[in-house]
């Protein structure tokens, strides 16, 4: 699985990857890209360096790498998808205690009973600002070690970090006011919301919502600036880009440009894996757990480093299609219905769908959406027999069950290893390959797992 990296821009990489940070934040497709372009177009205006221009260019790409880790948490304090109490957040002006409070109550527990519904707008309305601050905080700080883990400069850390701000010190998570708060975050807080507006109703909308929370929710000199470029007329006809990702490379400053290694697509590897599990608590290190067990079977079954390294990549990115799977099916605690296991089974589809978009990952695909795959026809997403899948999918479809069934579910605890390894031998043959199950139970026998 060779793959030519040398002319590949690890902006190209993230963005074909923002389509996984879109969907975990309920938004449209290519939220995060038109967010980029109107960010990059604001930061030129306002004249920021080359070196500020390319912190801003990576902090715009990356802005939801937190968004996953307070998904399960606003589940929980919605009773609701949490896709849906998302999709609408960034549109709700918190200022306005009339209009927040229709938006709790259209939000919260929208098919349960009357009394189900008061006691989750109660909920809501006990966590308050405090509540509202802790999901912002757990986002943004996710997002900024994210952004850290993967080397980018300080200056992109700290504008995801301070991107719910507000210019009158009303935002989260440290009511920073005007100045105090970072021009990069200023410009990412705009930027993002008006693409929300824009999208959802209308350039005209977008601009009304600007000059609406000018000076309040927006650094009033980054409002200019983006209001300058709308009535120039090419900022929104240039979001109908057919190949918008395109366009974003050319707003990226030459002399920043930042080249993909074999390292750094290690290290996008590792950072989504970390959006991956930190969905749900009940699959937190479930990447890394899979990932171990797979490298520890294909070192001892002999794999060459190449064939390692992308068994390694295949297996840090499996599961990157449960970020497409509401919290309100991964955490929950009874048996799933019909209509909601068909939702779960969707995900390995998914992650290949987002893993062919990116090119250095297109080699990697298949095998890490073939996880639930059996030798048999029964495993999903494509149902496919023993012949269609190659050595790599067999070991990662293994070492997925290994690390489930060793893990707590929201429906059953851990189980003990003896258990677990009687499983996987009961289907060895007909489901799961033998030679592969038997290297597990190897491993395990010497206390390598």
């Amino acid at each position: 699985m060779n793959v030519d990296l040398e002319n590949v821009r690890l902006s190209e990489v993230l963005s074909a990857l923002s389509y996984a940070l879109d969907i975990v934040e309920g938004q449209p497709e290519g939220h995060v890209l038109r967010s980029c372009f109107i960010g990059m177009r604001i930061g030129e205006r306002l004249g920021l360096s080359e070196e500020d221009r390319s912190a801003l260019f990576y902090a715009l790409l990356l802005k939801d790498a937190g968004c996953s880790s307070n998904a399960s948490k606003i589940t929980a304090l919605f009773g609701s998808d949490d896709f849906e109490v998302k999709k609408a957040f960034k549109t709700v002006n918190w200022n306005r205690l009339p209009q927040a409070l229709m938006y709790v109550a259209r939000t919260v527990s929208p098919e349960g009973a009357i009394w189900t519904k008061a006691r989750k707008f109660l909920a809501v309305g006990i966590e308050g600002q405090e509540g509202a601050r802790q999901l912002v905080l757990i986002r943004c700080e996710r997002g900024a070690e994210i952004v850290r883990l993967m080397g980018f400069p300080e200056a992109s850390a700290q504008a995801i970090r301070n991107l719910d701000e507000h210019w009158n010190g009303q935002g989260h998570p440290d009511g920073l006011k005007k100045d105090s708060i970072p021009l990069l975050s200023r410009i990412c807080g705009l930027a993002q919301t008006m693409e929300v507006f824009y999208t959802g109703f209308g350039p005209a909308r977008a601009e009304a919502v600007a000059k609406a929370r000018r000076g309040a929710w927006f650094d009033p000199e980054a409002v200019d600036a983006f209001l300058s470029l709308t009535r120039e007329g090419s900022l929104w006809r240039s979001l109908e880009a057919p190949d918008l990702r395109t366009e974003i490379s050319r707003l990226e400053p030459e002399d920043q440009v930042v080249r993909i290694t074999s390292e750094r697509l290690d290290l996008v590897a590792q950072a989504f894996a970390q959006i991956i599990d930190a969905k749900s608590p009940f699959t937190f290190m479930h990447s890394e757990g899979v990932t171990a067990a797979t490298v520890a079977m294909a070192q001892h079954l002999g794999f060459e480093n190449t064939a390692v390294r992308d068994i390694t990549r295949a297996a840090l990115l499996h599961d990157i299609g449960k970020l497409g799977i509401s919290n309100s099916i991964l955490d929950k605690p009874g048996k799933l219905t019909d209509a909601e296991f068909a939702e779960v089974k969707k995900h390995p589809r998914l992650t290949y769908e987002i893993l062919s978009r990116v090119s250095a990952f297109q080699p990697i695909a298949q095998t890490a959406a073939n996880h639930h795959e059996k030798l048999d026809g029964t495993g999903y997403h494509r149902g496919v027999s023993g012949e269609s899948l190659d050595f790599p999918s067999r070991i990662l479809a293994v070492a997925d069950i290994f690390d489930a069934l060793s893990q707590d579910r929201p429906y059953r605890p851990a189980m003990p290893m003896e258990k677990v390894l009687g499983v996987l031998e009961k289907e060895s043959g007909d489901k799961l390959c033998p030679v592969s199950v038997a290297a597990l139970k190897e491993l395990v026998e010497k206390d390598a797992l």
